[in-house]
Parts: C-alpha cells; sequence; structure tokens
C-alpha cells in the first residue's frame, strides 16, 4: 500500500468526510461505484416493476400512493446517478441500456447469487402478482431499504451520505405505505390468506438481499468508512421490527426464517 492510500485511509479512520475534490483510491473509487450502481438498478427497476400496478389499485388514494411511490424511486435513482455522473457514466445512456421492466419466472429462487444484465438486487428479478402481493412486497422491501441505506447514511463520501439523508425517510416512508395497503387489504378486502402467501413469498426473497453473513468484502467496506454493520446485524434487526410489523397484521414471518 501507498503512502497516499495509507494517509487517505487514515483520514477515513479519524472520520473525515471525501469529497468530490478528492483524489480517490482505485479500490475505493471502485467499491463507491459498485455501491451505487446496485441502489440505481434496484431503483429502476422497482420502480418500473411497481409502475404496473397505479391503475391496478383497488381505489383513488391507493392508485394516488403508488404513483407517488414509483415517482420517488425514480427521483431516488437519478439523484444518485448524477453522482455516478462525476465518475463518467453517461446519465442518459445508462438510463436506455436495460429493460428495467423485465422479470424472471416467479417459481425461481435465486438468493445471493448474482446473475447477468443490470445489476439490481435479485428481489427485484421477480415478478408483482397483484395488489395484495404488491404491498406486501413494498412493505417488506421498503423496511429492508430504510435498514440498509441507514447503515449508509454515515459513509466517508460525503455527496453520497447527502443525498441518502433525503432518500432514506422516503423509503421508510413507503414500508409504511405498503403497510397500510395491506392492513386495507386484510382489514377491509379480507384477503388474509393472499397476505399470507405472498408474505411467505417475499420474506426470504427480501431477506436474502442482505447478503452472504460471511461476506468477505464488508472488511474493505469497514476500511473504506463506506459501511458501518455486518450483512448479519441488518438482517436482524429487519426480522425483529418485521416481527411486530406483521404481528399487527396478524401475520408472520415464514417458519424458520429467523
Amino acid at each position: 500500500m501507498g503512502s497516499e492510500d495509507e494517509a487517505l485511509i487514515a483520514r477515513i479512520g479519524r472520520g473525515e468526510k471525501l469529497g468530490a475534490e478528492d483524489e480517490l483510491l482505485a479500490g475505493y473509487r471502485a467499491e463507491l461505484i459498485r455501491l451505487m450502481v446496485v441502489f440505481v438498478d434496484s431503483e429502476m427497476a422497482g420502480a418500473a416493476g411497481f409502475a404496473d400496478f397505479v391503475n391496478r389499485a383497488p381505489g383513488m388514494r391507493e392508485r394516488a400512493t403508488a404513483a407517488r411511490i414509483v415517482s420517488e424511486k425514480f427521483a431516488h435513482a437519478e439523484a444518485v446517478l448524477e453522482l455516478l455522473a462525476r465518475f463518467g457514466v453517461d446519465a442518459d445512456l445508462y438510463v436506455r441500456s436495460h429493460p428495467w421492466q423485465a422479470r424472471l419466472d416467479r417459481a425461481l429462487d435465486l438468493g445471493s447469487r448474482r446473475i447477468g444484465g443490470d445489476k439490481r438486487l435479485n428481489v427485484f428479478h421477480y415478478p408483482l402478482e397483484g395488489w395484495v402481493d404488491a404491498v406486501a412486497m413494498n412493505m417488506l422491501m421498503g423496511r429492508a431499504s430504510a435498514i440498509q441505506l441507514g447503515d449508509l447514511l454515515a459513509c466517508s463520501y460525503a455527496p453520497l451520505a447527502k443525498a441518502l439523508a433525503r432518500i432514506v425517510p422516503r423509503e421508510t416512508a413507503h414500508a409504511r405505505l405498503g403497510e397500510a395497503g395491506l392492513r386495507r387489504a386484510i382489514e377491509q378486502d379480507g384477503a388474509r390468506l393472499a397476505a399470507a402467501a405472498s408474505i411467505a413469498y417475499w420474506y426470504p426473497r427480501v431477506a436474502a438481499t442482505f447478503g452472504r453473513s460471511d461476506s468477505e468484502r464488508f472488511e474493505l467496506y469497514r476500511k473504506y468508512g463506506l459501511r458501518q454493520h455486518t450483512n448479519a446485524e441488518l438482517l436482524k434487526r429487519w426480522q425483529g421490527e418485521l416481527k411486530a410489523r406483521l404481528a399487527s397484521l396478524g401475520l408472520e414471518a415464514p417458519a424458520g426464517s429467523h
């Protein structure tokens, strides 16, 4: 490791923030770009998949809520894509480069292994089936996103931390909106069985977005000041929060998921 590398890592270790004007290490730069690409691709794919359900929502309030979620996810992707442009990414070409609405067979179980194409989280490769399924997925994944992105709020790259400070509260709100939609479907439309089936389907797939508990990349992220908590720690927090939220709906996580 060269003296410049050591100096930059020492700055990070002291809690200093890096900005666009800093000369970033090649390794740091690569991991930072990777985190931002996964986020942008997941927001683009998530918004594109949910957009189909705006007109399938059961009422005007639900349609307005669904449209708001889609709009905000595209705005989140745009905000971080603007940061990627500082690293030479052509934003307009990027948006046109992938079929964001594309989905794979719902029966597949991809786990946490990466597949080709864009860098979306695997959960966004699975198709939604109906309104109840869509709000169930938004409840689970919205909470996961808030926890995962919350871990990046203190990241050493100041422009990303600043963007996430605006994004995380809205992702948290998406989880609450998904829960409210699921509650209404259960209490007013009698959709408890459908809700339980959707939770059973999405729960392990959202859990997989936290990554492997033995990930070797985490120590690199910690050294670079990009992440603070391990995959296992974040997953445990999500599981604890979801247990209480599901119980309030008369639902529970699938057996063996803890």
